[in-house]
């Protein structure tokens, strides 16, 4: 069982931000989402809003050099949305903070436990889920069985 440590975490990322690899992340990221900041900052890895003018650079550079093509939407973004995406991800990094904090999180088995009560959480709702189910369909599952059985017999 391969264990991964917040110190491995932050060792890939200091590894990964500026290499090559994620240079051709980000332009690839750049491609595929037509120059739409929201999702490109989404999908490139260890990416959060304080990285978004040092993205938008490598871009830039990449457009003056010919390597991407030039998008309207990453072009001409209005000043709104880039500010809207700022506030979220402040607002998603508060919300983290204070989630951690509910939790008690901190030291490096945290994510192991966190990991571990969400697979409960979703082990819980998946037996409720099938409770319901049960409760709704069961009666009709056992009458059907009677069914089959009385056809068999003949």
């Amino acid at each position: 069982l391969l264990q991964i440590t917040v110190k491995d975490i932050e060792d890939f990322e200091k590894s990964y931000k500026d290499s090559e690899e994620e240079l051709a992340d980000i332009k690839a990221a750049y491609v595929d989402f037509e120059g739409d900041m929201d999702r490109i900052m989404e999908s490139v890895l260890c990416a959060d809003y304080t990285d978004e003018p040092r993205i938008r650079k490598i871009i830039e550079k990449a457009i003056a050099s010919g390597e991407v093509p030039s998008y309207k939407a990453f072009v001409k973004e209005s000043k709104q949305k880039t500010m809207a995406r700022k506030r979220r991800a402040e607002k998603e990094a508060r919300e983290a903070e204070k989630t951690k904090n509910e939790l008690g999180l901190g030291g490096e088995n945290d994510l192991k436990a966190l990991i571990q009560s969400r697979n409960k959480d979703r082990q819980k709702e998946m037996d409720d889920f099938l409770a319901q189910l049960e409760a709704k369909y069961g009666n009709n599952a056992k009458k059907g069985g009677k069914k089959t059985a009385a056809k068999k017999a003949k």
